[in-house]
């Protein structure tokens, strides 16, 4: 099965944690991942800046670890990381900002992308949001 997951919940959230373990169960499975999307306030589990206490789970860094490994298709929506403060390279020398905090693997882009997986997917799993 194709699966597209959309995470609309920040890093240290439930949610985050059980999308992951979702996407994690899903390769182990057998199953593909077309794309991941983090939206709303998603982004902040792509963020490099994200730290975590030390007896928390780190999820950010899970998050990284899991697409750099996998090498998944993972996309930020650009719109809502703009509004979070969570820009790449690019859109820190845009918009004059000094620092960025999203960085490979991750790539900004728009809700075209969620729309396109969707379409090419046989399944869209949500976690969080409202």
């Amino acid at each position: 099965m194709k699966f597209a997951i959309a995470l609309h919940a920040p890093a240290h959230s439930p949610a985050a944690r059980r999308a992951l373990r979702f996407a994690e169960a899903a390769l182990a499975g057998g199953h593909e991942i077309m794309r991941l999307f983090f939206y709303q306030d998603g982004v902040h589990s792509a963020s490099s800046t994200v730290v975590s206490p030390q007896d928390e789970l780190d999820t950010a860094r899970q998050w990284r670890e899991f697409v750099a490994q996998h090498q998944l298709d993972a996309v930020v929506c650009i719109a809502a990381a703009l509004r979070r403060g969570e820009l790449n390279t690019e859109e820190a020398q845009r918009y004059q900002r000094s620092a960025a905090s999203i960085d490979a693997p991750w790539a900004l882009s728009g809700l075209g992308q969620l729309h396109e997986a969707i379409q090419q997917c046989d399944r869209l799993i949500c976690f969080g949001g409202h």
